[in-house]
C-alpha cells in the first residue's frame, strides 16, 4: 500500500531547537541500553530512516507497540501536530530502508502504512496500551498514521 502524508489545519505544538535534540539523544541512548527500554507504557526504539531530501541517515527515539505477527507498530503522532512527523517523511520515500534498534538488537525493517479497518484496529489496541494516543486525535484533524515495521529477511550469504 502506498503512504499517504497529509496535514492538518490545526494540531499541538511541534517542539524543536537544541532541546528537543538534547533530549532524543538522552532517550535513543536510553533505548539502545536495554531492550526493554521504556517511557510509561511504551516500549522504545531508536528508527534510523533515510531523509527524503537529504538522503542522509536520520535517527529518532520512538514508541512502538507489538504488532501480534512478529511486526512492530509505530504512530506518527508528533503529539497531535498539525503535520506528521519527519520520520513519517523519510520512511515515506525510503520504506525498504528502515532500522529498528531495540536495545543492542539492530533490525532492518520495510514499513507499512495501515489503512481503513487495519489502522482502526491497530490504534485500538495501541489506546488501550497507552490511552494517551486516545488524545492525540483529538489535538488535530489529520488522519495519523500507523506504521507496521516488518523485519527484513537477511541478504543471502
Amino acid at each position: 500500500m502506498s503512504f499517504e502524508a497529509h496535514g492538518g489545519t490545526r494540531g499541538g505544538k511541534t517542539h524543536g531547537g537544541p532541546l528537543t535534540r538534547l533530549v532524543n539523544r538522552f532517550v535513543a541512548r536510553r533505548a539502545r541500553r536495554s531492550a526493554t527500554a521504556s517511557m510509561g507504557p511504551m516500549k522504545l526504539a531508536v528508527l534510523t530512516t533515510i531523509g527524503a531530501r537529504s538522503g542522509l541517515p536520520r535517527e529518532n527515539p520512538v514508541g512502538w507497540f507489538p504488532g501480534g505477527d512478529g511486526s512492530y507498530l509505530v504512530v506518527a503522532s508528533a503529539n497531535g501536530a498539525r503535520n506528521n512527523p519527519a520520520w513519517f517523511h523519510n520512511i515515506a520515500a525510503h520504506p525498504d530502508d528502515v532500522t529498528l534498534e531495540i536495545g543492542p538488537r539492530k533490525i532492518a525493517v520495510s514499513a507499512e502504512q495501515l489503512h481503513g479497518a487495519e489502522r482502526e484496529a491497530a490504534l485500538r489496541s495501541i489506546v488501550e496500551a497507552a490511552p494517551q494516543f486516545a488524545g492525540y486525535n483529538d489535538k488535530t484533524d489529520r488522519v495519523i498514521p500507523v506504521v507496521r515495521l516488518t523485519e527484513r529477511p537477511a541478504p543471502p550469504s
